[in-house]
């Protein structure tokens, strides 16, 4: 599995239609390939989710 691949597979929803409207200019006008920066968006979106999951589990560690 590439990362363009990787990146894209947790676009579904909303994030893939945030992807899909970012996606075309963004690859006008700069050299990569709306694939690449859907794959980027989606490594976004992957990031935010664990930081969110990492901080709450820490959250619950902290509270006990």
């Amino acid at each position: 599995m590439d990362a363009v691949t990787l990146g894209k597979a947790g676009l579904k929803g909303w994030r893939a239609r945030v992807a899909d409207a970012v996606a075309g200019p963004v690859a006008q006008r700069t050299p990569v390939t709306d694939d690449q920066v859907r794959a980027a968006i989606g490594a976004l979106f992957l990031a935010l989710s664990v930081m969110y999951v990492a901080k709450a589990a820490k959250d619950l560690a902290t509270a006990r």
